[in-house]
């Protein structure tokens, strides 16, 4: 199965149904939050790492392919280090998304976008531009490890990271899950009791 394919079983499905099928996986600290409403969160990461600086975020995003993530970890920083012009010019690259375990700005404009940005906190104060720091290693973003390629899968609820191998794994389960949520969604509204 190509990544095409993959992506759009997992566009039929939700990570709730994910985490239903493995209680253990990988999901985000919900302190990382939807700052735009819109379409679900499904790409491969493409991981940074800086602290009150968003240099790195240039290099990442010049680097960037379609329908990849930005993962940031800014190391605890209260700094935005994403606002509006790059998530437009990730819009504009046509990635996935952006996920920041870290503060974001021009929130109104994001809001526009629908390409998911998710963050930590927002804050009108931006960090610098003076120093380099690393792209493409595994990192921590909200509270779990994320390492570069992982797919990134989320929604309004939050967001689980998976590797290649483990998706394909829970897919059957998270499948056949959603089937069984959707059959008592269908039963209770032909007048069928829950319980």
């Amino acid at each position: 199965m190509n990544s095409d394919h993959l992506f759009r079983q997992l566009e039929a499905l939700d990570p709730a149904a994910f985490c239903d099928a493995d209680k253990t996986i990988r999901v985000m600290s919900p302190r990382i939050a939807r700052i735009n409403p819109g379409k679900k969160l499904i790409g491969r990461a493409r991981t940074v790492r800086c602290f009150d600086d968003f240099l790195t975020i240039i290099e990442a995003l010049d680097q960037a392919n379609a329908g990849e993530v930005l993962v940031i970890d800014t190391q605890g920083t209260t700094r935005a280090v994403v606002g509006e012009l790059f998530s437009l010019e990730a819009h504009r690259r046509e990635l996935a998304g952006i996920v920041i375990d870290g503060g974001c700005r021009d929130t109104e404009t994001l809001a526009t976008l629908d390409m998911p940005v998710y963050a930590s906190h927002r804050t009108p104060v931006s960090g610098t531009v003076q120093r380099l720091y690393e792209t493409q290693v595994p990192i921590i973003c909200g509270a779990v490890a994320v390492n570069p390629g992982d797919i990134v899968y989320g929604d309004s609820d939050g967001i689980v990271v998976m590797s290649e191998p483990q998706t394909y794994e829970l897919l059957n389960k998270a499948q056949e899950i959603k089937q069984t949520e959707q059959q008592a969604i269908a039963a209770m509204a032909a007048g069928r009791s829950l319980i």
